[in-house]
């Protein structure tokens, strides 16, 4: 293996040599998710600053427990676990409910707005109601937060955030639907009132 190239070789392939003591496998193995941790821990704290530590120490504390890593689930979903795990200790242990995701069906209609793009009344007002939909999802529990981090802003299904989350897929599911119900519930004044501004228009 150590003629050939690492980016060729499967996960579970990289893992094996990595529990061995091979740095240059642990690296690759970073270097394939090191984007996806980030994004996802980012989706938690939004800091950058915060996302850059809590990376570095996801990965330290993956390189230094690989060794008793037993793969019974892939390489993807512990190394997941590992940072949503030491993302929530750290906002718990800082008491910040910092988040924020895309919730794209609430914006869609702005961004695809001939109104929004040609004028700077509708930027304005499409710039006020992310603002709106941030605050909205800040204001969520934090379970609600993880579990939307992992299905919106990774793009996971149901079952594979349980998995991360330590959870069952019925509870994923309950979260993201009391979560939107929740954004919902206090999103629909304030985007009611910028549908009424923008039919003005």
């Amino acid at each position: 293996m150590l003629n050939e190239k690492m980016e060729d070789f499967a996960d579970e392939a990289l893992v094996k040599e990595a529990k061995k003591g091979n740095r240059e496998a642990f690296t690759e193995l970073a270097r394939r998710f090191q984007e996806k941790i980030y994004y996802t821990i980012f989706g938690m704290t939004r800091s950058h600053e915060d996302t850059d530590d809590l990376t570095q120490e996801t990965f330290m504390y993956a390189y230094k427990a690989l060794r008793g890593f037993r793969q019974k689930s892939s390489f993807y979903t512990w190394i997941y676990r590992i940072a949503v795990n030491l993302t929530l200790n750290f906002l718990k242990r800082r008491s910040k409910e910092k988040g924020r995701e895309d919730f794209a069906d609430n914006v869609s209609f702005l961004e695809k707005s001939e109104y929004a793009a040609i004028s700077p009344e509708g930027d304005s007002l499409k710039k006020e109601l992310k603002e709106k939909i941030s605050m909205a999802i800040d204001s969520l529990p934090l379970s609600y937060r993880v579990s939307f981090s992992l299905v919106v802003f990774q793009g996971m299904s149901h079952g594979q955030a349980a998995k991360i989350l330590g959870c069952s897929e019925n509870t994923v599911s309950w979260r993201m639907h009391k979560a939107r119900k929740m954004l919902q519930a206090r999103l629909k004044p304030y985007i009611e009132e910028s549908n009424y501004e923008m039919q003005k228009n």
